[in-house]
Parts: C-alpha cells; structure tokens; sequence
C-alpha cells in the first residue's frame, strides 16, 4: 500500500514511523497510508523553509511572477488528474472539483500581479531635502494550516500571496486527503519554484504544535473549526506571530416574499447540499419572511431535492458525493434524528435513505421550524442537511442572522432594491450576497467573516494577504551638505 510522504526542500521524506489512513470516502476503502510527522520532521520542514527564505526573498519580483505564470499553465493543463486526486480522497464529484481548482486559479492569477501589489509609496521633499518612502518586506517563514473540505483551493488562498510576497511555507494539510497538495508543491517547482520555499508535512497535533511553537515561524494562516481557530490563534499570537485563524459558520439566507421563489428554491438547495454541505459557504439556514413564502419555499426546496443524484463523484450522473468519513457522516446524521425531539418538524429526512456498498453516503435533509436553542440550529452541521427558521417581518429575519454567534457569510433574495441597500447596511456579517446564494468574493477581493467566523485582523487572500504576508518599512531620507550639520537637541521638525 503506498505511503504518501512529506515534501521537504524539493524531496519525499518521512519513515512513516506512525502514519494514518486515507480512505475513499466513496468505498470506504483504504486507499493510502499518510506519514504522519515528527516534531524532528516537522523542524526539518521549517529549517528548510528558513534556509530558502534569503535566496527567494532575493529573488527579482518578475522572475518571481513568471513562476505564478507558468503556475497556471500548470493547474490548467493538469486540471482533470488534479480532479481525479480529489474526488478520489475527499469523495466531492468531478465537476466540484474541478470547479475548486478554478477558484484557486484565480488567487494565483491574483499572486501574478505581485509586481504591482509589492509597490511602496514615495513622499518628495516632505521637508527641506527630506524625502520618505515605504517598503513591503517578507514576515519570513509562514505556516499554513488547512482543512479538508477545500484540498486545492484553500492552500492557494494561502501560499499563493505568501510566496508571492516573498516569503517561505511550511504547509500543513488535513490528513485525511493529503495528496493534492504534495501534487501542488511539485507542480510549483516544476513551475520553477526553488525547492524548499513550499514545504509539505502531514501529521495531527504534532506537526500543529511544532509550527505555532518554532520561534522562526512568523505568521500562522488557518482555516477550520471555530475551537480550534481560537486555540490557533490564542497559541500563535501569545508567542508573537501573526496569525489568521478562519473558523466556522452558520450561513442565513433570507428570502422576502416578494422574491422569485423557484430561482430562491434552486440557489437554497445548491447553496445547501452542494459539495454534499462540506463547505463554511454552504447555507445552512434559509430564513423565509412570512408563513405564505416559508410554506411554498419549503414544498419546492423539498421537490427538488427528490430529483437529486447522490453517487462516486468519478460517475458524471452524481450531482452530490459522500461525507468525508464513517464517523462524520453519523455526526450529521444524528442532527436530523434527534431534530424532531427538539419541537423540530423533519420534512425531507435523508438519513432514511440507503446506499449500495461501504461508502460514507447519507441523503439530504429539511428540517422546518427550526430555532434558536435547538442543537441542528446552533451547531455547524457541516452536510447536507437545510434548516428552515420562520420569520414574521424583515426586521426579525435581520435580528435573527445577527443574533448569530456565527458571522461568515449570508444572502438575501428579494427584488426590491431599497431591501437589498438596507440588508447591506443592516446586516453583521462578512460576506453578503443578494440574489447571490455563495457569496465568495473574487481572488481581486478578500475572504472572510466576522465574530467567531474569524479571529485576527486579515481576511484571506486578495489584498487583505498581501498586508498579512508583509511588513511595512518606512524609511526618511536625507542627503545635506556637511556643511549644514549641526547638533540640534529637540523633537525632529518637519518645518
């Protein structure tokens, strides 16, 4: 059986002295061992990082742009091999996963205009024959921590600007799908990224506690669970490092009665079971104002979701796959049947739906007169299961999503355009969408919520990383004649 290993300076390494397993979420079939890092392996990954950061910072900003360039060229000619890796570990459909490395394209296309993005300011003669400009300068080693859900993309939203900026990485995975991103790291070398500047290590706690404790990692990105986004961050930040820890969500769409209810029907289920609910973007929650658009809302949700193909992502009739695991999969699957205890009314329960063979399948759910208080409406469920809570008025829909201990992201349908301008206004949440189901901004933007959706000060990717990644000099110049020097005991003066 294969053992998928660590990247480390341009090399596969690691003796896999404790290792994990890799199933296919489809099969439930062991399909690889993962090594599982050391602390010694994981210092090895940061060594190697430090010991590239001189010459990659060194590095002219073109030659540095023309390996996102070619980086590109790269994901785009190999896309469907990078799919198949996907599908096969994380157990989303072909076209899911195809539509992930799109996204992450778009932050290496963002990465290429790092030319432009690194560009300081320049003050002339702020004083007599004084001149100040500001630079952008490397953190250093940065350490990247991602989650299963996005196994692509999200090690783009954060190595991407990161090497852009100068910097080195040491990229830790979730081990549960583990080999998309050693086949990135190989990919950006033979794009012509110098070996050691994108370091790959797989593991648990270890090879976490190892980056957040080294003294030459700088700054930490994150993307997760809310408990764990908190420790990452109060761990990270107590031992002086930057840190951005994203993490978890509970997405509101509301939906006003004077809204195109089958174009809302169709966002909220995509929006809901898409990516089988593995996603922090995934409406959770649908929020319809009034009982007259909750009781037609939920008989077209509930149709559609009959018509749904639930399958192997690698058959091109499967619109939704499996669940990442076994255990994950009993999780949700214990939100939908303990709902109906909790005053709950359980429309469409996909956990009475049976599947041929081993895999880690459940069906889609609806759950209506859902509210706060009750477990299926305050927890991140994280699958396919929709709650529906009823809303009187606009303004209880709006208090309702604001309440929300949860702030990532959420989406109003309406056609009036006075509600849309004041949702915007009115709402507390990072991402918005009107008559936009996933409101995930663009790579030319930034990613990322508020309250317990985010702790530290940066949104991920956009330009929001390129001030994560860097540090800010300003330098004040002068260049007098000797014979204008004099001591001079007071305050500098502009004047």
């Amino acid at each position: 059986m294969s053992l998928i290993r660590h990247h480390i300076a341009g090399a596969e390494t690691g003796a896999g002295e404790r290792t994990g397993e890799v199933r296919n979420p489809a099969t439930g079939e062991v399909a690889g061992q993962v090594a599982y890092a050391s602390a010694a392996e994981a210092e090895q990954a940061i060594a190697a990082a430090a010991a590239a950061l001189p010459g990659w910072r060194a590095t002219g900003l073109i030659k540095r742009a023309d390996v996102f360039f070619r980086m590109r060229h790269l994901l785009v000619e190999r896309q469907d091999e990078l799919a198949a890796i996907i599908t096969r570990e994380h157990g989303k459909v072909l076209a899911d996963a195809k539509g992930e490395i799109s996204r992450g394209i778009e932050n290496i296309e963002f990465a290429a205009g790092l030319v432009h993005h690194l560009k300081g300011e320049h003050s002339e003669q702020v004083a007599r024959g004084v001149d100040v400009h500001s630079v952008k300068q490397p953190v250093g080693v940065v350490g990247c921590i991602t989650p299963f859900n996005f196994p692509v993309m999200v090690p783009l939203w954060m190595a991407a600007s990161a090497i852009a900026c100068g910097n080195t990485v040491v990229l830790k995975p979730s081990e549960k799908d583990p080999s998309a991103s050693i086949f990135l790291a190989r990919l950006f070398e033979e794009a012509g990224l110098p070996a050691g500047v994108l370091n790959v290590v797989h593991g648990d706690k270890v090879a976490v506690d190892a980056i957040l404790d080294s003294p030459d990692v700088k700054a930490v990105s994150f993307v997760g669970s809310t408990p764990v986004a908190r420790t990452i961050y109060e761990r990270g930040t107590a031992q002086g490092k930057r840190v951005q820890a994203l993490g978890g969500a509970k997405n509101h769409m509301i939906v006003m009665p004077d809204a195109d209810l089958d174009a809302a029907a169709d966002a909220a289920v995509s929006a809901a079971y898409g990516s089988a609910g593995e996603r922090c973007m995934a409406i959770s929650v649908l929020v319809p104002v009034g009982d007259a658009t909750a009781d037609a809302l939920v008989a077209k949700v509930a149709e559609r979701m009959a018509g749904l193909t639930i399958g192997d992502g690698t058959d091109p009739a499967s619109e939704m796959g499996p669940l990442i695991t076994r255990e994950h999969r009993d999780r949700v699957a214990s939100y939908v049947t303990g709902a109906a205890a909790e005053g709950a009314t359980v429309v469409v329960d996909g956990t009475a739906q049976e599947f041929a063979g081993d895999g880690f399948f459940i069906g889609t759910s609806l759950v209506d007169h859902v509210k706060p208080g009750m477990k299926v409406y305050d927890d991140e469920i994280f699958g396919p299961v929709l709650s529906v809570a009823r809303a009187a008025s606009y303004d209880e829909a709006v208090a309702l999503v604001n309440a929300n201990g949860f702030a990532n992201g959420t989406a109003i349908f309406t056609r009036d355009g006075g509600t849309a301008r004041a949702f915007e206004v009115d709402i507390e949440v990072g991402m918005v969408g009107v008559n936009v189901p996933l409101p995930v901004p663009i790579g030319a933007y930034s990613f990322g919520g508020w309250k317990q959706s985010l702790f530290g000060d940066s949104h991920i990717y956009g330009p929001e990383s390129i001030h994560f990644y860097t540090r800010s000099k300003v330098v004040t110049t002068r260049w007098p004649e000797p014979s204008e020097s004099q001591i001079d005991l007071g305050f500098p003066s502009n004047h």
